[in-house]
């Protein structure tokens, strides 16, 4: 697991622990002896302290071991770690840190066997799935005197709300205009026509000739009339129906994200760079 020193991780963490530089405390043994300072801290991508790096000062030269920081009592009050039961022999054992070098799970094997009980030094660990808990009482960091710092940030989640936008209504209506036809029809009529013989007149005996009054020839007249009628037929078809198509649309919201606000003091160098 990649560890981050502690100004790396976030350069504002001082803020999280309301202004105070975790940097500026001095370690002691529970009898009041100090035994160094703490240089730095260590955290894993999640920001949980795993490590106090620690300035033994003059009683080692100036050597920098880690210290896990389960092993360690943070005092904000008085600017102070206590350490329980850091013996001279355990830091002697322990591997020299150097802010330059990766801490990788080698090292912190050997880190941990310097601080492990007898007992669980006879257990072995893989480092395919070792795990921070298998070492609690080494990181554990629920205790009342240790700090867990959890950062929140915001996201946007993108869903879809069906909702009506409209409604499309299909009907009919009658419309009337006047429609004009061409129909052809016969009719009769009467014609009268009057000669005069040519030639000379033929003369007709007297005696045949019947004069009589109210002779009448009738003679019927017809005509046709046109006849309309009105038929009824499908003109067009119109087939209502919905098709849906595809769009993006784009939401812009305003996001909130927690980060560690530190204060440093003094010229600190970062151990590696940050990898999130």
């Amino acid at each position: 697991m990649t560890l981050y020193k502690l100004e790396d991780f976030d350069p504002n963490y001082k803020e999280v622990f309301g202004g105070e530089d975790i940097k500026e405390m001095s370690l002691y043994t529970q009898g009041g002896d100090k035994v160094g300072s703490v240089h730095d801290a260590l955290v894993d991508h999640d920001g949980r302290f795993r490590y106090l790096v620690i300035d033994t000062g003059p009683l080692f030269l100036g050597k920098k071991i880690l210290l896990p920081i389960g092993l360690s009592r943070l005092d904000y009050n008085q600017k102070r770690v206590y350490v329980d039961g850091l013996s001279k022999e355990q830091v002697e054992n322990l591997p020299e840190y150097d802010e330059k070098m990766t801490v990788d799970y080698d090292y912190e094997e050997r880190v941990r066997g310097a601080y492990r009980t007898a007992e669980a030094k006879n257990v072995a660990y893989k480092k395919e799935t070792y795990n921070y808990q298998n070492d609690s009482s080494l990181y554990d960091l629920n205790d009342r005197d240790h700090s867990n710092i959890k950062l929140y940030e915001e996201r946007l989640i993108a869903s879809k709300t069906r909702i009506k936008t409209g409604e499309v209504s299909v009907g009919k209506h009658i419309e009337t205009e006047t429609a004009r036809v061409s129909v052809p029809v016969e009719k009769e009529r009467v014609v009268i026509e009057r000669t005069t013989p040519t030639g000379e007149a033929t003369v007709v005996d007297p005696d045949k000739v019947q004069f009589a009054e109210g002779e009448v020839a009738r003679v019927e007249i017809y005509e046709e009339q046109p006849e309309i009628t009105k038929e009824a037929y499908v003109r067009e078809e119109v087939k209502v129906k919905k098709v849906v198509e595809q769009d993006t649309v784009e939401a812009k919201e305003t996001i909130r994200k927690e980060e560690l606000d530190i204060d440093t003091q003094g010229d600190l160098r970062v151990n590696d760079s940050k990898n999130l």
